[in-house]
């Protein structure tokens, strides 16, 4: 068995141990979570969410296996190809997409009936060719017209295109992106001049879009303390107060069939109050487990795209991870936002498991070398880049 492990699953083995170990507790918690969605459109069939869900967990985990296995080089090349598909996907979702609370972010796949964000394709698209970018102009970052002007273009456009239908995930992609660009030695005044884009492109889109008016009563709810607690964080609160240290126990949760969404934007509340703060400080800590074995794969990576892309994929996970787990603690406005590699989903799953297939592919450690020179390619290494992140 060990045998057949190493000759199949490349990479840092503790990221997948990390991955396996969340795929379990995501089937056993969504279980749990889904009863009353179960007995409301199912007629009381439980299974039939635990086996769409576990179902999609395994494609999952396929897709991760698949990505993995490929020189994770390619996908500098291929990450144009998909923002370029992404710009129309978003526009085309807006007009014309599947509306739901409010917001058009879903499109419809023909033939399988399966719903698709095209906003989780150009996040990871985004974030690989601002890696790519960025590593193929480590010598020439100073100059603003041929490097920075491009790399300021696609990371506004993206965004605010987002922030049309999904005012959270345009926020925390661009935060990403402002992360990424400081690990990869941007001047500060360039970056300073991205918000300055962001402001004004954002806000833009904000205003034209479908948000503008949710987000500013969220914000205000939690600013405002004179406001009552909104519904859904009020029934946070209780489940996670009346968790306890040790918990109810798997499947006693009595607040998943009053909050809404307790399979998605309120799961870690759930978890807490059936495992208790035991569990919630487990699932934490495998959160920043994760985000410390992907940063150690950008100290062994040998070139600049791999550790940047490396750092971008681990930075949007976890920090989208924290953002959930803070709404559902109260220590943010609601946002709507899924707790990733544990809430039920859709395609989210499938290209969650892309984004950490690509990180194992660069903890694989191909070095980045022209084949026919042996010399170092366009995606040259960040100077001192080990000494940089040790």
């Amino acid at each position: 068995m060990k045998d057949w492990l190493q000759r199949n699953l490349k990479g840092d083995p503790i990221l997948w141990a990390i991955v396996l170990l969340f795929s379990f507790i995501s089937i056993a918690v969504v279980y749990s979570a889904t009863g009353t969605l179960a007995y409301k459109k199912m007629n009381g069939n439980t299974e039939a969410f635990l086996f769409k869900h576990s179902s999609l967990i395994f494609v999952g985990l396929g897709c991760m296996w698949l990505a993995h296995r490929i020189d994770y080089r390619h996908y500098s090349r291929l990450s144009l190809y998909a923002l370029l598909v992404s710009v129309p996907l978003l526009l085309f979702t807006f007009f014309m997409g599947g509306e739901t609370n409010g917001a058009s972010r879903w499109m419809t796949i023909p033939v399988i009936n399966q719903t698709f964000q095209p906003s989780d394709l150009a996040k990871l698209a985004l974030i690989s060719h601002l890696a790519s970018m960025l590593s193929r102009r480590q010598q020439h970052l100073d100059d603003f017209k041929t490097t920075m002007l491009p790399v300021m273009l696609w990371v506004g456009t993206i965004c605010s295109l987002i922030i049309l239908s999904n005012a959270s995930t345009a926020l925390l992609l661009f935060a990403t992106c402002m992360l990424l660009m400081f690990i990869g030695r941007v001047p500060l005044k360039h970056m300073a001049v991205m918000v300055g884009i962001f402001v004004v492109l954002g806000g833009a889109g904000l205003a034209a879009g479908q948000r503008l008016g949710t987000v500013m009563s969220r914000v205000t709810n939690f600013t405002d303390k004179t406001k009552k607690t909104p519904f859904q964080l009020e029934h946070s609160y209780i489940a996670i107060a009346t968790g306890g240290i040790a918990g109810k126990g798997p499947g006693k949760s009595t607040e998943r069939n009053i909050l809404p969404h307790p399979y998605s934007d309120f799961i870690y509340a759930v978890i807490i109050e059936e495992y208790g703060l035991l569990g919630g400080f487990v699932i934490l800590f495998l959160y920043l487990a994760f985000l410390y074995r992907g940063l150690k794969t950008v100290m062994n990576s040998y070139g600049a795209f791999g550790g940047l892309l490396s750092a971008g994929l681990s930075f949007s996970l976890v920090l989208q991870a924290l953002v959930n787990m803070g709404v559902a603690v109260g220590l943010g406005p609601i946002t709507g936002l899924p707790l990733p590699l544990l809430s039920m989903g859709g395609t989210s799953l499938i290209f969650t498991g892309i984004s950490i297939g690509i990180i194992l592919a660069v903890s694989r450690g191909e070095r980045e070398i022209r084949p026919m020179t042996g010399e170092p390619d366009d995606t040259a290494r960040i100077p001192s880049q080990r000494a940089q992140y040790a």
